[in-house]
């Protein structure tokens, strides 16, 4: 594995971590404490020490398997995480909860899910630019880092081409900005990044599989069950997205390549990015992803120096 330095925060993470949408299950698998604990073991016999979740990944259910796990592990060797705004109803259903009353609630249920006192990164959730600037909830949450229930502040913003939120970071304390990055959807590279490597935020690539097409799994015409979240995706978007998939394994992928550890890799190539956050369904998912960092070379600006 290999680690960076998530910008400001000077936490060391690896360069792949876990993402953990699917274990709140909307991605067609409802998961066991058992079989969370087996991704996440794998994930820490790997190297990889970041784990990302939020709130409404169920209702704090992402949160509590992790927590489950967390109990049997040293919590001090991960770097936890997890976000705030949303408040979960029932499948693919939210309402945006962004007052500083509510966020503190929401900080609270996610402590207590996750069977730790503190949160090494608590992040603003896909949340409108008019809640983003509320001045009382970046207040309320510098707060709650002087009291020691978050160490640090990042922002997961909604559009991958916010710039509003991006460029406002260093004002209200956050250090860490995670975007939906991939081969397929590069706008991050116009805005966003220029101002993360200006801020020295960390950035966290978030779908870097483009939800599993750039895995090489799927052809044109692929169907996915009501229970997966990519059944509601729009299905002439999904074909044109797999076709263009097709030309890229074509004329980008090296011969004898795996398509899914090129395109981690490519992500992590961006001087910008400091780690891809794939989801992940079971061990063998896990050691995949990881298998990235073969491609990858140690020259990144944010690679971690072992002093």
């Amino acid at each position: 594995m290999k680690y960076r330095r998530l910008g400001k925060t000077g936490m060391k993470v690896s360069v792949v971590g876990v993402g953990t949408w699917q274990f709140g299950g909307e991605w067609g698998k409802a998961f066991t404490q058992e079989e969370a604990d087996r991704v996440l073991r794998r994930a820490k016999e790997l190297g990889i020490n970041l784990i990302d979740t939020a709130e409404c990944y169920g209702d704090h259910l992402s949160e509590s398997l992790i927590g489950g796990f967390l109990q049997k592990d040293k919590r001090e060797d991960w770097v936890v995480a997890t976000k705030f705004g949303h408040h979960f109803h029932d499948k693919f259903k939210r309402t945006d909860e962004y007052s500083p009353e509510q966020v503190l609630k929401q900080l609270d249920g996610s402590l207590k899910a996750l069977q730790t006192d503190y949160i090494d990164l608590y992040q603003f959730h896909s949340g409108p630019d008019a809640a983003f600037d509320n001045d009382e909830l970046w207040t309320l949450l510098d707060k709650q880092v002087q009291a020691g229930k978050i160490r640090h502040l990042g922002t997961s913003i909604g559009s991958n081409d916010n710039l509003h939120q991006t460029a406002a970071s260093s004002k209200i304390g956050s250090e860490a900005i995670q975007v939906v990055y991939n081969r397929l959807d590069r706008k991050p590279e116009e805005r966003v990044f220029p101002s993360c490597i200006e801020q020295d935020l960390g950035v966290l690539a978030r779908v870097p599989l483009a939800s599993g097409y750039l895995s090489g799994k799927y052809k044109p015409g692929a169907k996915f069950g009501e229970g997966d979240v990519r059944h509601r995706h729009d299905p002439e978007q999904v074909d044109k997205k797999l076709r263009e998939v097709e030309d890229i394994q074509r004329n980008e992928v090296p011969e004898g390549t795996n398509m899914a550890q090129w395109a981690l890799a490519w992500c992590l190539k961006h001087d910008a990015v400091t780690a891809v956050i794939p989801g992940c369904k079971d061990e063998a998912q896990v050691e995949a992803n990881a298998s990235a960092v073969e491609l990858l070379s140690d020259n990144h600006p944010q690679a971690w120096k072992e002093e």
